[in-house]
């Protein structure tokens, strides 16, 4: 043997290889040990830094998991790849294996959304559409099943290459759960933090079916066409609401509207009609107790024809009584429409309104009705 032999026999004795991750930034989760010829020696020092876990693969196959902390390589703590490799009597000579470096900080701030409308059924307004979005934040909890799962021969596995599966899979639960939460549609955005918490114990299992953790799950805004909103807050009000009194204030946005619009004779004559109804009413409320006009004071009327009171239907709901008046405002207002179910005193059965004959005046005709004394 020569010298230079000699010299390269004990400088690999006593050289120790160092297996370890240092370089590495915020988006990296797994990262494979580069080592030519995947050549470990014998008695290698493993270093595992807080927030990382070391795995050995051996020919596609799982073997030791290192948590955090300095570690000799030999058969004590490989007793897994020592099976594998069938070490009986312990090694000498350079092995091979792969060695991928977890990382297993926690990621937080990730985006999640609904690329398309959800569509639920609410028993009030029928079919609606809901988006919603938020943050949700996840670790590795089991390295070695995310390697096998997951990243297989990967050799920098990123955040974004996860990311895209982890929101399709909370896009699809989260549909599922607020499905069967079956809560009124104006809920969803009230109860977030709940619909949160209930979110997130449904996708921890399938989460941790790859070796992830969700560690936090937020919704931070269900949204609904603005027009549904309107809805549902007029919806909100009626309750709230003497029924007179919201009739009145909806007359006059009607009028207002009419005055507005300056196509069609009928628009402009229904507007005019409403005018004169919503003028004799704010007359009476306005006229101070115990005064009559100066026509009530020369002669005493006749008595006043009790007027007619209509019911009406509403989602199922009976409402009234009202006016004609009133029931001509709800018509403006859309809160009835032509197919709406009315009773009164003397009918048999519920009609729509456009089978009632004083009530057809509503659909816009435009032969006005005999003078009177004609």
């Amino acid at each position: 043997m020569g010298i230079f032999d000699k010299i390269k026999e004990k400088l690999s004795n006593e050289f120790i290889d160092i297996v370890e991750w240092l370089d590495y930034t915020d988006d990296t989760i797994c990262y494979r040990f580069e080592r030519y010829q995947n050549e470990i020696k014998n008695g290698a020092q493993l270093i595992v830094r807080e927030g990382q876990t070391a795995v050995f693969i051996n020919e596609g196959q799982l073997a030791d998991v290192f948590k955090p902390g300095t570690y000799t390589l030999n058969t004590e703590n490989l007793p897994i790849l020592a099976t594998l490799k069938g070490w009986k009597y312990g090694f000498n000579s350079p092995f091979k294996a792969e060695v991928y470096f977890v990382n297993t900080h926690l990621f937080t701030d990730e985006k999640w959304g609904t690329k398309n409308p959800i569509t639920l059924s609410d028993e009030r307004f029928g079919l609606v559409e809901i988006r919603a979005f938020g943050t949700y934040a996840y670790r590795i909890s089991d390295a070695g099943k995310f390697i096998i799962d997951i990243v297989g021969t990967d050799n920098n596995f990123t955040n974004f290459e996860i990311n895209e599966h982890l929101k399709s899979l909370i896009a699809t639960r989260f549909t599922d759960t607020v499905g069967k939460a079956n809560l009124p549609i104006e809920l969803y955005a009230a109860n977030t933090s709940e619909l949160s918490e209930t979110c997130k114990e449904v996708m921890k299992p399938e989460f941790g079916s790859v070796g992830i953790g969700l560690e936090k799950f937020y919704i931070e805004n269900v949204s609904m066409p603005e027009e549904l909103k309107k809805e549902i807050f007029e919806y909100s009000r009626i309750d709230k609401l003497d029924l007179d009194k919201l009739t009145k204030f909806k007359t006059a946005k009607a009028i207002e509207a009419a005055a507005a619009n300056e196509g069609g004779t009928a628009g402009a004559g229904m507007g005019m009609g409403m005018g004169f109804v919503l003028a004799q009413q704010m007359g009476g409320m306005m006229q101070p107790q115990g005064v009559q006009p100066p026509s009530q004071a020369a002669a005493t009327p006749p008595p006043i024809p009790a007027s007619i009171q209509y019911f009406y239907a509403v989602n199922g709901q009976q409402m009234g009584p009202a006016t004609y008046e009133q029931l001509s405002a709800l018509f403006a207002n859309r809160t009835v429409n032509r197919d709406t179910l009315i009773w009164k005193q003397g009918m048999a059965n519920w009609t729509a309104l456009k089978d009632v004959e004083e009530l057809k005046a509503f659909l816009g005709s435009n032969t006005p009705p005999p003078l009177p004394g004609a």
